[in-house]
């Protein structure tokens, strides 16, 4: 060995915890899309187009649940397999499952590790990181495992042992990482999800939970199996938990005073609140449906991109602006309105860096959303879509909820590739990609006098 020669880094160690956030989706993306390209994933044994591959490999990693290709009847039992891992690790976070893989063998974490699991998971602290990354892997699986268990009671009985047991596995994985992706177009039709079901409370109930669990993000989860009280949460764990409760309480109201005597139009009383409850917590982030969306009065759809806009919560396995974001921009508008001098909130102080980030993250994902329709709209065949249909089409794909109006599969290519775009946006975060590629060396440390500008 040359006494001169030198040791060089990894490229893995030149990127930013961002950059590598960003890489790291990428490849299990296109991991996802070779495998399920391949003849082997289909279930008449041919090769799927890649396009279609890549776009099926987006929605599962990035829990969003769109499709061009019906889940139950295009893919075979091993492009299931590969379907439901793309949407376990992309809920969860390469990260996680990285952290885990390294624990199983006995490596030690180190910083670099340490602070990417800080920034997957959008915690404040290094400390603590590897226990919070047990406890995740923990909850999920207590989690999933109950819900596949209760889901069991109804799908063994209809599809029997081995096919049960599949379909609740499935379905349970999917609903708490938000996916949206469902096997149920051999029983109700391709692109139905599970319409077939509006009236079981064991399954919809059991959804609904698995999806907001999901939503609420593991911070908060943790947070509250520690204290059990709500007084005792955090800041942060009880605005999430307020404000799901005002957006699933709003959406419930909404569509349930709006479509009662329209699309949920000759259902009993129990199976018109099962519907309107189901559809305000999977219109935030899940992507499932129990009814045909179509069917929904405007004003009705307009409100469930409200909803898909805001999302889930962070560190979740929801997308959207997400709640705390949206209650930020709120109080800060109450504190305008009532001409206070700072952000309060519960006799807490809410810093500034806080409200610009919140601030930011909205007019980006407005800018993104908008720029994203106008481009559909440009690109795509208007016999299938129209104006509506491609701002539900996007704020679906950028919130990475997985609902669809039109049918993502009427999508042309360029379509497919816009909202794989959006769709890898929503789940990684606009601010994580955008940042990513800002060296700290090229953000400006200089400040400049103060100007007075007219606004309002």
């Amino acid at each position: 060995m040359r006494k001169n020669s030198k040791i060089h880094p990894s490229p893995l160690y030149i990127l930013s915890p961002g950059q590598m956030m960003v890489a790291g989706f990428g490849f299990l993306i296109l991991l996802g899309a070779v495998l399920l390209a391949s003849p082997i994933s289909s279930a008449n044994g041919t090769s799927t187009s890649f396009i279609d591959a890549m776009f099926t490999a987006t929605s599962a990693v990035c829990v969003t649940g769109l499709v061009v290709v019906d889940t139950s009847i295009h893919w075979s039992i091993f492009g299931k397999v590969v379907i439901i891992l793309l949407i376990q690790v992309g809920g969860l976070g390469f990260m996680t499952l990285g952290t885990l893989v390294a624990l199983i063998f006995g490596k030690k974490i180190n910083l670099r590790q340490r602070i990417l699991i800080k920034e997957a998971l959008n915690q404040d602290e290094l400390s603590g990181s590897v226990k919070l990354i047990k406890k995740v892997l923990k909850y999920t699986l207590l989690i999933e495992g109950l819900g596949a268990l209760l889901l069991s009671f109804a799908f063994i009985p209809q599809f029997g042992l081995l096919k049960g047991v599949g379909y609740s596995i499935f379905t349970s994985i999917s609903s708490f990482c938000n996916a949206g992706f469902d096997l149920m177009g051999r029983v109700s039709g391709e692109y139905s999800s599970i319409v077939s079901y509006y009236n079981r409370p064991l399954i919809v109930f059991t959804i609904s939970a698995l999806i907001i669990l999901g939503g609420i993000g593991f911070p908060v989860i943790i947070n509250v199996v520690n204290k059990r009280n709500f007084k005792k949460l955090n800041l942060n764990s009880k605005l999430v938990l307020v404000t799901t409760a005002i957006l699933i309480a709003g959406g419930f109201l909404m569509i349930f005073l709006g479509e009662m005597g329209h699309a949920l139009h000759g259902m009993s009383l129990w199976e018109k609140f099962q519907v309107a409850f189901f559809q305000s917590v999977t219109t935030r982030t899940a992507g499932y449906a129990t009814i045909d969306l179509t069917q929904f009065r405007e004003s009705t759809l307009f409100v469930m991109m409200i909803l898909m806009f805001i999302g889930a919560s962070p560190a979740s396995t929801g997308g959207g602006i997400k709640t705390t974001t949206a209650a930020i921009l709120f109080i800060a508008v109450k504190s305008f309105i009532k001409n206070e001098n700072e952000i309060t909130v519960q006799h807490k102080r809410i810093n500034v860096f806080t409200f610009r980030k919140a601030l930011g993250i909205f007019i980006i994902a407005i800018t993104i959303a908008v720029l994203g329709v106008y481009l559909l709209s440009i690109t795509q065949d208007p016999k299938h879509f129209d104006i509506l249909s491609y701002s539900f089409e996007v704020s679906s794909a950028l919130a990475t909820v997985g609902l669809s109006l039109a049918g993502s599969y009427h999508l042309n290519g360029v379509g497919k590739v816009i909202i794989m775009v959006l769709m890898f946006t929503g789940r990684v975060g606009s601010l994580t990609i955008f940042t990513a590629f800002i060296s700290e060396n090229k953000r400006k440390r200089v400040r400049y006098p103060e100007a007075k500008v007219l606004v309002g």
